[in-house]
């Protein structure tokens, strides 16, 4: 299903890539995020993510915006490690975590407990243990529709994953 598809009202948990592709303005996908956001900004869709969701898109938004500043092509993160004053001088990927609860999605923190269900739900479905730590968020949470391009997600049953295409 994709993102259009999500009909007012609804609740939605939203996985890093759309956050990514509306603050990157991703060619393919960013003009589908951007109204999934907008959306959410209007209040016509209640959406959430969690902390460990949001150091995702920071650690990615990072590394997009050291490539664009600095002209890197390849092993930004090897590249920022080796130049840490570098990172002093980014503050697109700042600005857009801050801008994530202003826009109204609520951001869901992660009990220690829930670090082992996500390994019960990464060995049962076959996941990425970032991504099972999602679907446990989301299982506590009473959250089915997801929002995200990671077909993987697919495996669970009852998840509903919306995309920008």
């Amino acid at each position: 299903m994709k993102f259009e598809d999500l009909r007012a009202g609804e609740s939605i948990f939203l996985d890093s890539n759309p956050l990514v592709y509306h603050f990157a303005a991703h060619p393919a996908f960013g003009a589908a995020s951007t109204a999934l956001i907008e959306r959410i900004d209007r209040k016509e869709i209640t959406a959430f993510t969690s902390t460990h969701v949001l150091s995702e898109v920071a650690h990615r938004l990072m590394t997009f915006e050291a490539s664009r500043q600095f002209g890197w092509k390849s092993k930004i993160v090897n590249h920022l490690k080796q130049q840490p004053t570098q990172i002093q001088k980014l503050t697109t990927f700042r600005q857009a975590i801050e801008r994530i609860p202003q826009i109204g999605i609520q951001i869901l923190a992660i009990p220690v407990q829930m670090i082992a269900t996500a390994a019960a739900l990464s060995i049962q479905y076959g996941l990425l243990s970032n991504d099972a730590l999602l679907v446990a968020v989301m299982q506590a949470h009473g959250l089915l529709n997801l929002a995200s391009s990671d077909a993987d997600f697919d495996r669970v049953p009852g998840l509903i994953r919306y995309s920008a295409t």
